[in-house]
């Protein structure tokens, strides 16, 4: 059957119901969003006259819920404009209205007598044939079938989303005994391919998979906390960054979720999975219960295992929960050698070897953390699942760990992860020691371009189920490298195309970068088709290495600094005019000059989390690396007469000179970062290079051409110069703007104004390019300027908002 997911119901609008709603208007889907109706009429409805009969009262749950939501930062829609693809209404008035839905969704309160009078009702209503799902995070999914229908029962199954929805990949998805193989596997590729998410196939076990080995893992903390004498900052910096897990870490997560939400799961895991060799550890510790007592539940508390104050001066810090005292104090720092030794360190793999082998309390709590996880995992197969691969999965992308458990454990080594299994006095299943006997030495392994997992019913490597026709550069990258230097490495993707990724910190741009990307268009010119510029790195670029641009600055090497920037400005001129397609796809932050590299390709795939922007303003600057330049050149595309001319010149004057970040892809079509009718949007980041390669693919085969050089750019002169100088002034006039940024400002509409001409002409690119170059040059020697670039050098931060 080729289904098609066109209209939505989603069935509760709490705050995973409405976030569920958005985040299917992101995709497209027409979206009706249904609550209950209130019970009584709230103060401003009684003063306003009306009666619990109105709409606007009957509705008003569902209403605020939606606009509550909406509001929300981060927020749940890609673009301000979707939310007008979802309706609402009440489960009393318009439940009839599912009947054309094809697929509805049940978010409603977590108990099962309510779910079972939603599921009646809407039998009543739904068409046959129509996807129904339940949202369920810890209700039995088995449990829900009593009663229904034989074809409500065949469409039915769990569909666990992680919040937030459109932030967190991981989409649970879980059968019932009664569901239809093709249903499962319907929800399995829509997940992926539409919605962007890892679908996980999950087995009805108490919080599935993703949050029963998380909650483990959480609850293992909270209790080697006191055993290793350790304090919550030193538990958080451990977990973070350093370990390739979230920022929040760990305690600063609990806070965000909620203690509460948290402790609700560990007492179900504790009642509900009594054969769980680790059970006591879902006990809580004596400190987590009185927290609890207290209401110090978390940000929703305002106080958890942290808590925001005000100091005698009115500036806001942040105190932290003594854990045996239960008092707060100031933050203490934490500091251990082991994360000094791994500071230089870039790549996770070798740092998480070096952070196990520490000599000092750090390395003890790797070694307690990691053998406890080794062991857990082990065990919950075949209980929560047949493979391990879906262990790892559902941990990366519900928790945000980049590395998975049995992902770490080949990193370390096979006998080495036992070692820590032993240590801690903990035993592997049983598999493990079969898997050994088999001769296989990692649960991961590489063959022919594929990911393979070890199978442990047939003691063999198989492929990922779902990843037979992904390009996927960690599966390429060993035996495709055809060139690379210490920043970039260029991978055959095969079929006439090449991928050139960045491997510097945060992906910053640099000489080796540059280096790199002309390289690459060397070989695909040559040899080959088409090139890709895509990585697998946290962020797509955070823009050009600022500590080179301060250096050369700082020592007035004015001569090195201009060949610095010409070199950039050339290499994305190359990127436009070479005689091969050149892709871009650019995810998270695409910020300075990565935007600019975006900007200059033949097409762009955007991951919708593509946060891209042009931010030099922020430290004194203009974009010098072609992005003033093309700003100019699409305004002059698209300029017409009279005031619109001017509104289109102060939109695009603003988006630079406010250093503009699109929130999502979708809105870098609003700020002109993006093109419509060519630049494209994918939803799904797995998905995105397979894409890309596509596209290179489809320019090359239809016989690609290189563009013309553009002669004709059509600039506003002094017309432009006029408003952009009067606009500043003002600005300085009213203390909104310093004498430095109206210098800035100036600067920058210099070029896109294309000079101080008093006739409307058109000119080249190189003349902008010109103009760009020197106004970036003279600004880098501004005291002012120097100023923010030390201060972010100082902070280790790269060219970005």
């Amino acid at each position: 059957m080729n289904r098609k997911i066109n209209k939505v119901t989603v069935l509760g609008s709490g705050v995973m119901g409405s976030r569920i709603a958005c985040h299917f208007a992101n995709i497209g889907c027409e979206v009706l969003l249904l609550d209950i109706v209130p019970r009584e009429l709230n103060d401003k409805e009684k003063a306003q006259g009306l009666t619990k009969e109105d709409k606007v009262v009957r509705n008003r749950i569902v209403n605020d819920s939606l606009n509550f939501a909406l509001k929300s930062n981060p927020s749940p829609i890609y673009k301000k404009s979707f939310a007008s693809r979802i309706t609402t209404g009440n489960m009393e008035d318009d439940m009839s209205k599912i009947s054309d839905s094809d697929w509805i969704i049940e978010v409603v309160i977590e108990r099962l007598d309510i779910k079972q009078q939603v599921f009646e009702n809407v039998e009543k209503h739904r068409k046959k044939g129509t996807l129904i799902t339940s949202n369920t995070s810890g209700i039995p999914i088995n449990m829900m079938l009593d009663g229904r229908s034989d074809d409500f029962k065949k469409h039915f199954c769990g569909t666990h989303f992680f919040n937030p929805p459109r932030y967190l990949q991981l989409l649970e998805i879980i059968p019932t005994k009664e569901t239809d193989p093709t249903i499962i596997d319907f929800f399995m590729d829509y997940g992926r391919r539409f919605l962007g998410k890892k679908t996980v196939l999950c087995k009805d076990t108490p919080a599935f998979i993703a949050n029963r080995v998380g909650v483990y893992s959480i609850m293992a903390l909270f209790h080697a906390v006191k055993e290793l004498d350790m304090n919550i900052e030193e538990v958080d910096k451990l977990t973070g960054p350093v370990l390739g897990r979230p920022k929040s870490a760990t305690f600063r997560t609990c806070d965000v979720v909620g203690l509460d939400t948290l402790v609700h799961v560990a007492n179900g895991l504790k009642d509900n999975c009594p054969n769980d060799e680790e059970k006591a550890l879902f006990e809580l510790p004596d400190y987590i219960s009185k927290m609890v007592d207290n209401g110090w539940l978390g940000s929703k508390s305002g106080q958890g295992f942290y808590k925001k104050v005000k100091d005698d001066e009115g500036k806001s810090e942040i105190l932290s929960l003594d854990l045996d005292t239960l008092e707060y104090r100031e933050k203490a720092k934490a500091s251990f050698p082991t994360l000094e030794m791994t500071k230089p360190i870039d790549d996770l793999k070798k740092r998480t070897k070096m952070l196990v082998a520490g000599k000092d309390k750090a390395g003890d709590f790797y070694r307690q953390m990691f053998g406890g996880l080794f062991a857990y995992v082990t065990n919950r197969i075949p209980e929560i699942s047949d493979d391990l691969y879906k262990i790892d999965d559902a941990l990366k992308a519900g928790f945000g760990w980049e590395l998975g458990p049995f992902e770490t454990w080949d990193i370390l080594g096979f006998d080495k992860g036992l070692e820590l299994i032993e240590a801690q006095g903990k035993k592997a299943a049983d598999w493990v020691k079969t898997m050994k006997d088999s001769g296989a030495t990692s649960f991961y392994k590489t063959e022919k371009g594929n990911k393979q997992y070890f199978d442990i019913d047939s003691k063999s490597y198989k492929t990922i189920p779902g990843t037979e026709h992904l390009v996927m550069l960690d599966t390429l990258r060993d035996d495709n490298t055809v060139w690379k230097n210490a920043d970039t490495t260029v991978v055959d993707l095969g079929d006439g195309v090449l991928n050139l990724e960045f491997h510097t910190k945060m992906n910053t741009i640099g000489s080796g970068v540059i280096e790199g990307i002309n390289k690459a268009i060397d070989l695909a010119e040559k040899e080959h088709k088409g090139l890709v510029i895509s990585n697998g790195g946290q962020n797509f670029s955070a823009g050009a290495n600022i500590g080179m641009i301060f250096m050369l600055a700082v020592e007035q090497d004015y001569d090195e600094l201009n060949f610095a920037v010409k070199t950039f400005q050339d290499t994305m001129m190359r990127i436009r005019y070479s005689d091969t397609p050149v892709v871009v796809a650019p995810h998270n932050l695409t910020l300075g000059g990565g935007c600019e590299l975006s900007m200059h390709a033949d097409k762009v795939v955007a991951h919708a989390e593509s946060y891209i922007g042009l931010v030099e303003f922020g430290v004194g600057l203009i974009p010098g690396g072609g992005g003033s330049k093309e700003f100019a050149k699409r305004f002059s595309d698209g300029l017409t007469d009279g005031d619109i001319r001017i509104n289109a010149l102060r939109e695009r004057f603003l988006t630079i000179g406010q250093a503009q970040v699109a929130t999502s892809a979708h809105e870098a079509f609003d700020l002109g970062y993006l093109r419509e009718g060519t630049d494209e949007v994918i939803v799904s980041r797995e998905y995105q290079l397979t894409r890309a390669k596509a596209a290179c693919l489809e320019m090359a085969n239809k016989g690609y051409a290189a563009p013309v050089k553009e002669k004709n750019i059509r600039i506003m002169g002094q017309e432009g110069l006029g408003i952009v100088y009067v606009g500043a002034h003002s600005m300085v006039s009213g203390n909104y703007m310093s004498e430095h940024d109206q210098l800035i400002s100036e600067k920058l509409g210099f070029v896109l104004c294309g000079g101080d001409i008093s006739e409307r002409v058109e000119v080249s690119e190189q003349y902008l390019l010109d103009l760009e170059r020197k106004a970036f040059i003279e600004l880098c020697g501004q005291k002012k300027t120097l100023e923010r670039l030390e201060s972010m050098v100082k902070k280790g931060k790269v060219l970005r908002n």
